[in-house]
C-alpha cells in the first residue's frame, strides 16, 4: 500500500524549518492574486514561523501541510484544515500553490489527499472552501473536482480598494466517495 499522503503529482508532510523561503514566496504570490495583503514580514519571522511549524503538536484536525512536488522534492505549496467541528461533522481547508508551480495538477492532487483523509480516516462528512469570486481558476478547479457552489457573500471582503464577493463551495463525504476512490490515491 502506498502512503495516504502521496499522490502522484505530490507528498503532503509536515512543515520543516527550511521551508520558510517557500512560504515567503506564496504570500508574495497570493498577494499577486488579489488575496488580502497582509503587513511585511521579516525573512526572520518567516524563519521563526516555519520553526514553530515543525515542531508544533497537531491541534485536533486543523494542520497545516507542505505540498512536495513528487518528481523534484521542491516545496510547492500548502494545503491545511484551518476549522473543524467534529461533532457536527464539517471542516473547512485552504490551499495555495506558488505562483511557478501552478497549473500542473498539485492543487487538486493535493486536495484530493486531503478530502481522503478527513472524509474515511477521520470521518467528517461535510467540507467547504471559501474562495474569492474573483478567483476563477480556483472556482474552476473545485468545480472539477466535484464540488457545488452553496453561497455567495456580497460585498464581503474588502480589497484592492473595492468590495468584493466571497463564495462558499461545499462536498459531502457521500459526493466525495461517487466522484474519487475514497480507498486510495
Amino acid at each position: 500500500m502506498t502512503s495516504l499522503w502521496t499522490g502522484k503529482r505530490v507528498r503532503l508532510r509536515g512543515i520543516e524549518p527550511n521551508d520558510w523561503t517557500a512560504f515567503m514566496r506564496f504570500t508574495a504570490d497570493e498577494e499577486g492574486l488579489g488575496d488580502l495583503p497582509q503587513p511585511p514580514r521579516s525573512a526572520e519571522g518567516y524563519r521563526a514561523w516555519a520553526q514553530e511549524q515543525a515542531v508544533a503538536k497537531a491541534d485536533g484536525d486543523c494542520f497545516q501541510l507542505a505540498i512536495e512536488a513528487v518528481d523534484t522534492g521542491a516545496t510547492v505549496g500548502a494545503v491545511g484544515s484551518h476549522l473543524a467541528d467534529s461533532r457536527a461533522g464539517w471542516f473547512e481547508y485552504g490551499v495555495t500553490i506558488g505562483a511557478d508551480h501552478r497549473r500542473k495538477g498539485y492543487a487538486g492532487e493535493a486536495i484530493l489527499l486531503l478530502l481522503r483523509f478527513m472524509f474515511a480516516e477521520r470521518r467528517y462528512h461535510r467540507c467547504q472552501a471559501r474562495i474569492f469570486a474573483h478567483n476563477e481558476a480556483s472556482l474552476s478547479l473545485h468545480r472539477r473536482l466535484g464540488f457545488t457552489e452553496e453561497g455567495r457573500l456580497r460585498d464581503h471582503v474588502f480589497l484592492d480598494g473595492r468590495h468584493r464577493d466571497l463564495v462558499i463551495v461545499g462536498m459531502l463525504a457521500d459526493e466525495f466517495a461517487r466522484l474519487h476512490s475514497i480507498c486510495e490515491p
